[in-house]
């Protein structure tokens, strides 16, 4: 179970993702048109995006029905990624970064789609000329790092159960 100090790390993560992006979405909304603002030439642009779907633009039918959709679904994967948090060890720092992180992107998405029937804002543009990536924003990025890192901390972890039982055998005597 996590102790109230590394809660507190998770929580720092969460809010600072969360406040981040919520003022890039403010300041996007404000100030950008759906006209790409070059930032590093072509490479990467800002350019104002409403997303009603999930990544990538995926939709489920109507752009009212994808917003709800997927913000239940948001709703599912914070309520699983609150109880990962409540059993992480207080030493697992790296795992509590990384569900912060998730937690932190999939809020800042989920008060963007009770905010407005248009989506989320989507305003980071990357690509070399017409090969672009879908665009994106902050919580996206929080997210997907998020995601990476508490993989790896799965993974290990995995590992590391995995060996444990062999380590053991081999150190039992003969």
């Amino acid at each position: 179970m996590a102790s109230g100090g590394s809660r507190r790390l998770f929580w720092i993560i969460v809010g600072a993702v969360v406040v981040v992006d919520f003022l890039t979405k403010l300041v996007a909304d404000a100030s950008l048109s759906r006209v790409p603002r070059p930032i590093i030439g072509n490479w990467v642009t800002l350019q104002l995006v409403h997303n009603c779907g999930a990544a990538f633009g995926i939709n489920v039918g109507s752009c009212a029905l994808s917003r709800w959709v997927f913000l239940t679904l948001a709703l599912v994967a914070l309520a699983v990624l609150g109880s990962m948090v409540r059993q992480t060890n207080p030493a697992e720092r790296l795992r509590l970064i990384a569900l912060g992180m998730v937690c932190g992107g999939a809020i800042g998405n989920v008060v963007d789609r009770l905010r407005s029937a248009r989506g989320v804002v989507d305003f980071i543009d990357v690509g070399v000329g017409t090969y672009r990536w879908p665009t994106f924003n902050v919580a996206d990025i929080a997210v997907t790092c998020g995601a990476i890192a508490l993989a790896v901390v799965l993974w290990r972890e995995g590992r590391q159960a995995d060996g444990a039982p062999a380590s053991d055998a081999a150190r039992a005597p003969s």
